[in-house]
């Protein structure tokens, strides 16, 4: 008898990601990782576009990078295969050290400009922050991923 080993890995969801550069520095880190890529269109750039191909260089892996047409066709697919979608956002007041991860999380982020909306906010499961010194804003997207990824691969044992 043959039986497939299902690894479980971390999903990164990029919510409409408009910077081809901090995209590009995600799809690297978790090729690095191995996390797979989630991306929630639209996109604020094409994947062609050579600001992306100059950062993500031949990290790239088509069969690591998911999309979706809009955000209601990745929470359905969340929905079907019950994975939890933690948010990342400076709007929370849980830190993500104080959050206990699953080795199949789905880690969602939101744009460059703007964050997600509200009806995104209501859509998840838990939201988190990574807290920073006071009178900060934010960190850059690709820094903010791969400290949480890092955290979650860790608690997972998975690095």
């Amino acid at each position: 008898m043959t039986s497939k080993r299902i690894i479980l890995r971390p999903k990164i969801a990029l919510f409409e990601p408009d910077i081809p550069q901090n995209t590009a520095a995600i799809v690297r880190t978790c090729s690095c990782l191995g996390a797979f890529v989630e991306i929630i269109e639209p996109c604020g750039f094409i994947i062609d576009d050579r600001r992306f191909k100059r950062v993500v260089m031949d990290y790239m892996d088509k069969k690591m990078i998911r999309f979706y047409n809009d955000y209601n066709q990745f929470f359905n697919s969340k929905k079907e295969t019950k994975n939890r979608v933690i948010l990342m956002t400076t709007k929370s007041t849980n830190s993500y050290t104080n959050f206990k991860f699953k080795p199949d999380d789905t880690i969602l982020f939101g744009r460059e400009s703007s964050g997600v909306p509200k009806k995104i906010h209501d859509l998840v499961d838990h939201r988190l922050k990574i807290p920073l010194l006071k009178n900060k804003r934010s960190l850059n997207l690709s820094s903010s991923v791969a400290i949480t990824l890092a955290e979650c691969l860790r608690q997972n044992k998975l690095i």
